[in-house]
């Protein structure tokens, strides 16, 4: 969490002898630099001193996914360390580091997996080598083992923090060899993460947390209407409230919108929200005062007809001969949805002339520190090497702190006074300015052939694209693979299918949400299979097994969760029981949901959830097991924002099915119950 940049370092190594980095350039190969050697282009990511301490830096922020501790597991099971070893450390967009300083569509473990395991054997080899040259010893009668290399024959040993000197002469091999999967002694296997003591004694600094000498706080009066702006205010009454040091016009940008609002800044966020209350505010809302959800509901209604963009069209869905009795139309709505974190929008900043330092939990720190047309130092008129950044803990992102405007505006609050400031969010500001999950609609059509086979599939989305409302180059003429993302690329063998996008128009700035456009499509889609295995007459189950081949995933998957869920038992009277599945970010994931209705209460419980999911290579069963609980009580939550009346009285059994590398651990499977 402290400044790790390699001027900091260098300036405060001098209680060690010698220390060494050990990374990857930024090409990809590995290489090395010591505190006499400074290399370009240097991404460190171990820090080896002599006084023995070894530090792993994580480039994944960690908001609850367990970045903290997969992240710095793949360095550490090929370096021969173990995490009880190591201090962790978060990095916060430092140029050493490279542009990989980012968390979002489920890219951390699978972007980051042999990069961070090279990382660490190359570490090691270089250790080995620097024992074998030391000792006069065979190389290949050296290992590594818990932060020391050891010569087998001998049994005499010497710590990496005893070997420095002869490291700091040796290159890095750039294609070292990796452990056989066999040998894994971290990874796949269940630990403590290391940031769960931190957070739950409340040692763990998150953006709301930080608190910096002399600061001040910050609150902002943002337009009550998306799209209007700032028309002019009267801030008498309010410089007379007590703690009111400040007010003025400030600007926040969100993608390609801009907003002005009116900040007052106090000594504490109390006197800054009651100064607030005494604003007097003219709003030019531009029209954008008679935007309402259900015209706009209504517009996306009337797009339904267009033809859109085209996904996939295999075999010619137009040829199918339909009649009512094999054929389903649905159309399924997906509201507009607040990324509602725990912790609320907050940033500290402090401009000390052509330097600023910022201090808050984002997803995407190197687009905090640049360079970039888009990013921080390009929005707020810093150079990059001027913008200093500290990463602390997310409370939850959720795809919202993949974006930056608050940092943003809170960079320009900190240019209207010479003191570090708060800007903090309330709950109702955040669910009040977004940039939200957009509204998005599905069309879909299905015809059940005499084989009682789904023969012919259309699903067309509609609504706006997110990605439009952040770029200013955005192609409308493209279609954008992430609108439709998945929805043609599930294993169902469809004779017919065709999917499109029908892209809408839209002033309301959006955003990636957890699982991005799958939180809006993957559920009409399964759930339309269902409406199609019930009028097929079908068991949802056998439906789905019948539409793929016996050698895909989506089988292997189902036959699991078929078997591990009871399926085929017979349920007593008002119990009920279903079935999802979906392929897409490089994983699947199936589940079954048992749910009980209790007929004089008028309640629906959920009883029961049982989940596989098939994922490759598990760094830390208990990260996945968490994330996936975590997605069911957001099904709960779901759910009841649709009205339904619900008890928890949550069950749930995840099982991992390993079926695609390592082939040795194909089908091997990991059992968690709670």
């Amino acid at each position: 969490m402290n400044d790790i940049s390699r001027r900091h370092f260098i300036k405060g190594a001098s209680t060690a002898s010698v220390a060494i980095w050990l990374g990857l350039s930024a090409k990809g190969a590995a290489t090395k630099t010591s505190v006499a050697a400074i290399a370009r282009n240097f991404t460190p990511f171990i820090l080896v001193e002599s006084n023995g301490q070894i530090t792993l830096f994580n480039t994944k922020p960690e908001m609850g996914q367990g970045t903290f501790q997969s992240i710095p597991a793949l360095i550490a099971e090929e370096f021969e360390v173990s995490l009880d070893q190591v201090i962790i450390k978060n990095t916060g967009g430092e140029k050493e580091f490279g542009n990989g300083q980012r968390a979002g569509g489920s890219t951390s473990v699978r972007g980051s997996y042999t990069q961070m395991r090279t990382v660490g054997a190359a570490a090691k080899a270089v250790f080995i080598k620097a024992a074998s040259n030391k000792w006069q010893v065979d190389e290949a009668s050296c290992y590594a083992e818990n932060g020391k290399i050891i010569h087998r024959p001998s049994k005499k040993s010497a710590a990496y923090s005893e070997l420095l000197e002869e490291a700091s002469k040796i290159e890095l091999p750039k294609e070292p060899k990796l452990k056989d999967p066999k040998d894994f002694k971290i990874i796949g296997k269940q630990a403590h993460r290391p940031d769960v003591p931190l957070k739950t004694s409340g040692k763990a600094v998150f953006g709301i947390d930080v608190e910096v000498p002399g600061m001040l706080h910050a609150a902002v009066s943002r337009c009550p209407v998306i799209g209007g702006t700032l028309k002019s205010f009267d801030a008498s009454e309010t410089l007379k409230m007590p703690g009111v040091v400040k007010v003025s016009e400030v600007e926040r940008i969100v993608g390609i919108y801009s907003f002005i609002g009116v900040v007052v800044i106090a000594d504490s966020y109390w006197n800054a929200m009651q100064g607030k209350k005494k604003l007097k505010i003219q709003w030019d809302t531009k029209g954008h005062e008679t935007y309402n959800s259900s015209d706009y509901d209504q517009y996306l209604r009337d797009q339904q007809d267009q033809e859109g963009m085209i996904d996939k069209n295999i075999g010619s869905i137009d040829a199918v001969k339909t009649t009512t009795e094999n054929t389903v139309d649905a159309f399924y709505e997906t509201p507009v949805i607040s990324h509602q974190t725990l912790e609320p929008m907050v940033c500290v900043a402090q401009v000390a002339g052509d330097k600023v330092e910022i201090w808050s939990s984002n997803q995407v720190p190197n687009l905090i520190t640049g360079p970039g047309n888009n990013d921080i130092p390009a929005l707020t008129g810093f150079k990059p090497e001027n913008v200093k950044y500290h990463n602390m803990f997310i409370g939850g992102g959720f795809g919202r702190r993949l974006y930056y405007d608050y940092i943003v505006e809170a960079v320009n609050v900190a240019k209207l006074i010479d003191r570090p400031v708060k800007t903090l969010w309330s709950r109702e500001e955040v669910t009040q300015n977004g940039p939200w999950r957009m509204m998005t609609f599905s069309k879909m059509s299905g015809t059940i052939g005499e084989d009682g086979k789904l023969t012919a599939f259309r699903h067309k989305v509609i609504g706006p694209n997110f990605h439009e409302s952040l770029f200013k180059n955005f192609d409308q003429t493209k279609l954008d693979p992430s609108m439709v993302e998945g929805i043609g690329t599930q294993d169902y063998q469809i004779p017919n299918l065709k999917t499109s996008y029908v892209k809408t128009d839209s002033h309301i700035p959006g955003a990636a949400f957890r699982s991005v456009v799958s939180s809006t499509i993957c559920f009409p889609h399964e759930s339309f299979v269902d409406e199609m295995a019930v009028k097929a007459g079908a068991d949802p189950m056998e439906f789905r097994l019948n539409m793929v081949a016996k050698d895909s995933d989506t089988y292997k998957l189902l036959t699991k969760l078929k078997e591990v869920s009871g399926w085929e038992s017979v349920l007593p009277k008002h119990k009920g029981r279903g079935i999802a599945q979906w392929k897409f970010f490089g994983c699947q994931c199936g589940q079954v949901v048992e749910v009980s209705y209790d007929p004089s209460k008028k309640v629906v419980k959920i009883d029961k959830v049982i989940v596989v999911i098939d994922l490759g290579v598990v760094v830390n069963p208990d990260n996945v097991k968490n994330q996936m609980e975590g997605g069911l009580s957001w099904l709960c939550q779901q759910l009841q924002n649709l009205g339904l009346r619900l008890k928890t009285g949550l069950w749930s059994r995840i099982i991992f099915m390993i079926t695609r590398y390592p082939v040795s651990m194909s089908h091997s499977l990991l059992r968690c119950t709670s």
